[in-house]
């Protein structure tokens, strides 16, 4: 690898590992769900990480709950392989309590009772992963008690250009991607395909049990995304994305293997048309988001079938010599379950969000009013400020508001109905500093009226909720082409009554190498400590904590147009189940090829 290239993944490690350190590489990143506007991501008050596509590459990973996991405050649990259900922490907030966007466009399924189908989602095609932590609904509206993940597919470059992927690994694990595009000063087009089949393994192992005497539960994914812009002139343009995301998943109960399996098939579209002027940049969009599960075995509502329609229209006036911004701007959802729940209702919304920065200090305030025909219209908002005493050392806080609607699966579904379910509220505030390469953040959340399962349906926990902690985290070039990125987080998860919530590891420890010294080479090991989680509340039932996993990957760059890898997951085939009776991963070998032009 050229010292070019070497210093070039430095600056993306240290971006990713420490997002708002190093201000002399922040400038090349930019994000855009923040505030719903592109700003350099020093300029931004929120706490943010930032996945870039050149770490995504580097790491070789194949789903986005690999690359989540990397960040801190972010954990995951898995019913089994690939493609099984898996479920993200937040902060300690579960998936139904995080939004997750794709270019843009809400992914969270409007006819599940856990939010985004995170087990579907492929890394295919990324140019990056934005996380902002905390309470966003004062910007994005319900879903966003945790915070938001907007994932942002590549776009294209000028030219033509091509790309082809394969790999094969351990339990005939088969992946192929294709991507081709064209971009000129009046449009451009791309299209990325990848397919992912596997044998797995299986779902269901009781504990402490080899999961070889168990039947494989296999999975396939085909992922194809389309995207299509047009330059009208100078000042407008139109952008068209469209997204399919089709499986077949074979799964298992929690108590007894089987040989159930599920179809799916989700499909994201939209259309933006921006006009840019003197006064304002204004964008008019449409977009929709198709969901269809099929499983042929359930005896009950084995079909759901939903979809979410979105129209919105948003203004951003620049002011005070561009250092200053306002957005404003409004939209209308609806939300409909067409299966045999056959509901739907409707959200109005107006927002507005204000940006300065003044020298040092930067303050951004967001407010925005919902109403709803089916719930209690509320308001909400989110303050933050970030002051930068030196180049090396800033100090920042933030604090926001967030209700959390119910989904027609928990209002009406087939497992205990609760038509008189309300919304959650969430108060969320975080502080913290920088200093080079050090980051240290405090948080703390507090739910009232908190959405749980119990007594066989979803009920709202009376009284308030509690989600703090903090985070540590580091990342430096400790020698010669050698990086080193570490990060831990503390969590105390309780109910109104002071006991744990179940699933939350209490403390979780990160590390990562990556070593450069090699001519075209890179060597990457990683690895993840979980600490104390039992999977029933109250720190009752069986223990799922308490283990370390660590992954190692290789890569050599052949010429500027190839590159060959291969990767080891668990390579201490450390035996843990992140749920119980559930397998996890075995030690697993992976190795591919990348040639484009």
């Amino acid at each position: 690898m050229t010292k070019k290239i070497s210093i070039s993944l430095v600056a993306s490690f240290l971006i990713a590992t420490y997002s708002n350190a190093n201000t002399q590489n922040l400038g090349t990143i930019e994000i855009s769900s923040a505030t719903k506007s592109n700003q350099s991501i020093k300029d931004v008050t929120s706490n943010v990480e930032v996945i870039t596509g050149e770490e995504l590459e580097e790491k070789n990973l194949t789903m986005v709950t690999e690359a989540l996991n990397l960040v801190n405050g972010i954990n995951f649990t898995s019913n089994g392989g690939l493609g099984k259900q898996t479920n993200v922490y937040l902060r300690g907030f579960d998936s139904k309590r995080v939004l997750v966007l794709i270019d843009g466009v809400r992914y969270n399924d409007i006819t599940s009772v856990s939010g985004a189908s995170f087990d579907n989602l492929m890394i295919s095609d990324i140019k990056q992963i934005e996380i902002i932590k905390g309470s966003q609904s004062g910007i994005w509206g319900s879903d966003a008690s945790a915070g938001v993940i907007n994932i942002i597919t590549k776009g294209a470059e000028l030219g033509l250009h091509g790309s082809i992927l394969a790999e094969y690994g351990s339990f005939n694990t088969k992946k192929y991607n294709l991507a081709t595009s064209y971009k000129n000063d009046k449009f451009y087009f791309k299209v990325n395909h990848q397919k992912l089949t596997t044998n797995g393994f299986t779902a269901y192992a009781a504990r402490g049990e080899d999961i070889n005497k168990y039947e494989d539960d296999g999975y396939e994914n085909k992922t194809t995304n389309f995207k299509f812009g047009i330059n009208i002139d100078d000042d407008n343009k139109i952008d068209m994305s469209h997204t399919i995301i089709d499986t077949y998943n074979e799964f298992d109960s929690t108590t007894a293997d089987s040989e159930a399996y599920s179809l799916s098939k989700t499909k994201i579209s939209s259309a933006r048309f921006e006009n840019v002027n003197d006064f304002a940049t204004s964008e008019l969009s449409y977009s929709k988001t198709d969901f269809y599960r099929y499983y042929p075995t359930y005896t009950y509502n084995s079909t759901y079938d939903g979809n979410l329609n979105e129209v919105s229209l948003k203004s951003k006036i620049d002011y005070l010599n561009n250092n200053s911004f306002v957005i404003v701007g409004g939209d209308l959802k609806d939300f409909e379950q067409k299966d045999i729940i056959n509901k739907d209702y409707t959200n109005k919304a107006l927002f507005l969000t204000n940006s300065n920065k003044f020298d040092k200090l930067i303050l951004t305030e967001s407010i925005r009013a919902d109403k709803y025909d089916a719930f209690d219209d509320k308001t909400t908002g989110k303050i933050g400020a970030k002051y930068n005493i030196t180049d090396a050392f800033a100090i920042f806080t933030n604090y926001g508001t967030a209700y959390n609607v119910p989904t027609l699966g928990q209002l009406y579904g087939a497992f205990g109905p609760n038509p008189n379910l309300k919304p959650e509220t969430t108060k969320s505030t975080d502080a913290g500093f920088e200093y080079m390469n050090f980051k240290a953040t405090y948080f703390s959340n507090k739910v009232d009226d908190m959405i749980e399962w119990s007594d066989s349906k979803y009920n709202n926990i009376e009284g308030t909720s509690k989600l703090k902690g903090f985070e540590l985290s580091y990342g430096k070039e400790i020698f010669a082409d050698t990086l080193l990125g570490l990060n831990y987080t503390h969590l105390s998860a309780k109910d109104k009554d002071g006991k744990n919530l179940a699933g939350r590891p209490k403390e979780s420890l990160k590390f990562g190498v990556d070593y450069y010294g090699f001519a075209n080479t890179h060597l990457g090991l990683y690895g993840e400590y979980i600490g104390t989680r039992y999977d029933k509340a109250d720190d009752k039932g069986e223990q799922t904590g308490r283990y370390t996993v660590i992954n190692t990957v290789a890569d050599y760059t052949l010429n500027k147009n190839a590159k060959i890898y291969a990767k080891v997951d668990n390579i201490t085939n450390k035996y843990y189940q992140s749920v119980n009776n559930y397998a996890t991963s075995p030690r697993a070998y992976y190795a591919g090829i990348k040639v484009s032009f």
